[in-house]
């Protein structure tokens, strides 16, 4: 595994999302490793088999925005291109796309996914939210977490949204939705962390990943069950 930033864009509790997929990949015999880069190192797009970019402060957000356009966009486009996964939380999920208009100043994102944020006026989305999503056809399941973001997020005609809005605001308050989802490449604004609070999900990330076709051995999941529906009882799912 390979984390953008982690120095940075780690605002909203992000190391938790990878000790999860450590332990869970550990528990199973699988081998895990961590790597990181950071402002002005390039990025190897062979790396690693999963890719994640948490959220940051404005300032540092602004930072990795110009880093990624410039020293990290090419090995970005070329995960996606060999459809490998990348997850981004939050402030990185805002980067994924064209651009982010922050006030008189417009960031460039990594034009991986049609999409475009602005900070708008008015009140942050915040709270509890919980979204219906289907990463495989027919397997429908609930995220829940936690959404505080001032920028709203559009995505462009005929992008797919990672899942549709059951409570909460989603990308911007008034579409519905909620993320977004290129093949491997998934954005989203749950946070709290997400991956502690679902962890069918980082289940089915480890099996992208790796390229798995069987699922992975079930694990004795009872806390984590119950953190989950924790998690939707919050946001009244």
């Amino acid at each position: 595994m390979c984390a953008l930033y982690p120095d940075l864009m780690n605002i909203y509790a992000d190391r938790g999302n990878l000790l999860v997929l450590e332990r869970r990949c550990q528990w199973r015999g699988i081998a895990f490793s961590v790597s990181s880069v950071g402002l002005g190192e390039p990025l190897d797009p062979e790396s690693a088999d999963l890719f994640y970019i948490g959220g940051g402060q404005d300032r540092d957000q602004r930072l990795c925005a110009l880093d990624m356009a410039e020293v990290k966009r090419a090995a970005l486009h070329e995960i996606a291109r060999r459809d490998g996964t990348i997850l981004a939380v939050c402030g990185g999920y805002q980067l994924l796309g064209h651009s982010y208009q922050l006030g008189g100043e417009e960031l460039p994102g990594a034009g991986l996914v049609d999409l475009v944020t602005i900070r708008a006026e008015g009140p942050r989305l915040i709270g509890n939210v919980a979204i219906e999503v289907e990463l495989d056809p027919g397997d429908r399941r609930i995220l829940a977490g936690f959404e505080n973001h001032g920028g709203r997020t559009h995505l462009g005609a005929g992008t797919e949204p990672l899942g549709r809005v059951l409570a909460g605001h989603g990308n911007n308050g008034s579409d519905g939705f909620e993320g977004v989802r290129a093949r491997g490449v998934i954005g989203t604004y749950l946070h709290g962390p997400l991956l502690p609070k679902n962890i069918w999900f980082a289940d089915w990330l480890i099996e992208r990943a790796l390229g798995l076709v069987d699922p992975l051995r079930p694990l004795d999941d009872e806390l984590e069950a119950a953190a989950h529906a924790d998690a939707r009882r919050a946001a009244g799912v």
